[in-house]
């Protein structure tokens, strides 16, 4: 594995390696002192062309506890505001000696395209409304020590799953660890064909969130991403509620131990409810502290071994 560009990079087998690691990395966590001489001589570019605040703070830190020198690049800050274009924003960068490359960009195949113009390692932090690889993983770790093995258990994904990169990722690694996906949304924002790609990847759709809860072992909801919609998706924040929100009414449903998922942010009284999101079996932040193990994982083995 040269880079992560996908979950399609990554076997089931190489996924549970990188949560044994991620299990070693989240003890680190818990120490006093939280460093490790990994990745010491390394230099990682976090080069973020969208704002965010979990993805880029753990991948900082990640970096930093593996003792990686760590520089945080945003499109604002860099010539890239100046029109400079992303290739050579990248060649600029990789010119330095820099090791590792994570990349958040708003066009869907930016991080392909950068990891065939350098050398140095790439990693998937977010492309357009194509994939987010190492939150698709740090979910299913999340998932995984809470309920064992996910091999026959049944997620549901539920939410804006039109503009939702994450919702792509997540259907991939979820049904390659044997996991049962469905996929809940409203007619509107349930991607136009997804109907033959549910059946080659193996998932199911349905428009009725209240049929699919009893059901499920563990639910993700998805943000509606308002800032990517152009038109109207719902006629009202209520409706959408009303119709797909994880209310608490709707928390009634689900079973008690079944863990309740959100990438964030959260638009808590839209797609969520607060007596869902602070539930007892709310995994939110868990998802957190696991998002940096996982991370802190995939930079160790991209990174740390003889090939890089």
């Amino acid at each position: 594995m040269k880079h992560l560009l996908s979950i399609d990079d990554v076997s089931a087998d190489q996924v549970q390696e990188i949560f044994a690691t991620a299990a070693d990395m989240h003890d680190v966590q818990r120490r006093e002192v939280k460093k490790l001489p990994a990745l010491r001589g390394r230099t990682v570019i976090n080069m973020f062309f969208e704002d965010s605040t979990r993805t880029r703070s753990s991948f900082e830190i990640a970096g930093k506890w593996l003792s990686a020198d760590v520089i945080n690049i945003s499109a604002k800050g860099s010539s890239a505001s100046k029109g400079e274009s992303l290739r050579d924003t990248v060649l600029t960068v990789c010119a330095m000696g820099v090791d590792g490359l994570v990349i958040r960009h708003p066009a869907s195949g930016a991080a392909q395209q950068v990891s065939e113009w350098v050398d140095a390692v790439v990693i998937n932090a977010g492309d357009g409304m194509h994939e987010h690889p190492t939150q698709a993983l740090l979910d299913a770790y999340t998932l995984q020590r809470r309920m064992g093995s996910l091999d026959g258990k049944h997620v549901a994904i539920i939410g804006d799953l039109t503009h939702s990169r994450v919702f792509r990722s997540n259907v991939l690694c979820l049904t390659k660890l044997g996991a049962r996906v469905t996929v809940v949304a409203p007619p509107t924002l349930m991607p136009s064909g997804i109907g033959p790609w549910s059946k080659e990847a193996g998932f199911a759709t349905s428009y009725d969130l209240d049929d699919v809860l009893p059901d499920a072992d563990a639910v993700m909801m998805l943000r509606v991403q308002k800032e990517r919609m152009s038109g109207g998706y719902f006629p009202s924040a209520r409706e959408y509620t009303v119709g797909y929100g994880l209310t608490r009414d709707r928390l009634r449903l689900l079973r008690p131990d079944a863990p309740i998922c959100h990438p964030g942010p959260m638009n808590r009284g839209l797609e969520i409810a607060a007596d869902a999101a602070d539930a007892a079996q709310s995994v939110v932040l868990e998802q957190v502290s696991s998002g940096l193990a996982v991370r802190m994982a995939v930079l160790y083995h991209l990174l740390a071994g003889e090939e890089s």
